[in-house]
């Protein structure tokens, strides 16, 4: 491969790591050509881009878009594939049901939220992670709660009795 070439992969793979906010650097060497199709496939449902790539490229394209990290870097050993998703746990499900029939994709760490996640046994803790919109609507019923429990209440037979406590203020105030 010329330096051309290996400029051209490596503004491609920047460009990508750019336009998605989350991604996941795993290792799905041992799969066969059945397996991999499989993988692929369940990637494009879920609008997860699968990407092969060759580390040192990978990592110069992490620099260039600023998100190269030393812990990141150690794991950029061996064969190793990236999937790139605007939803931050769409991949570690992905993973995690691809797994239940084969022991592959091996996750190497994950960029998600801001966050650097390092090693496979951080797929649970990825499984869980709620996304900015999730987080925003917990957020939003946890402030109408109360609203809603006074309008329940006023809405109820206490609320006769309510209202019927105001109505005698006000006609005490007169």
């Amino acid at each position: 491969m010329t330096r051309e070439e290996k400029a051209v992969v490596i503004d491609t793979i920047a460009a990508q790591l750019a336009e998605y906010p989350h991604f996941y650097v795993t290792d799905i060497e041992a799969l066969n050509a059945e397996q991999t199709a499989s993988l692929r496939r369940k990637c494009f449902e879920n609008g997860i881009k699968l990407v092969v790539v060759k580390n040192t490229l990978l990592e110069k394209a992490l620099e260039r878009v600023e998100k190269a990290d030393d812990e990141l870097k150690k794991v950029l050993e061996g064969p190793t594939s990236i999937m790139l998703a605007t939803t931050g746990k769409a991949p570690a499900v992905l993973i995690k049901e691809f797994r239940k029939s084969s022991d592959k994709p091996v996750l190497k760490a994950a960029y998600v939220e801001g966050c650097l996640y390092v090693g496979d046994d951080q797929l649970d803790t990825l499984c869980n992670i709620k996304s900015r919109e999730e987080l925003i609507g917990d957020i939003i019923s946890l402030l109408q709660s109360p609203a809603k429990n006074v309008i329940s209440a006023l809405r109820s037979n206490a609320g006769d009795k309510v209202a019927g406590l105001v109505k005698a203020l006000e006609e005490k105030n007169n």
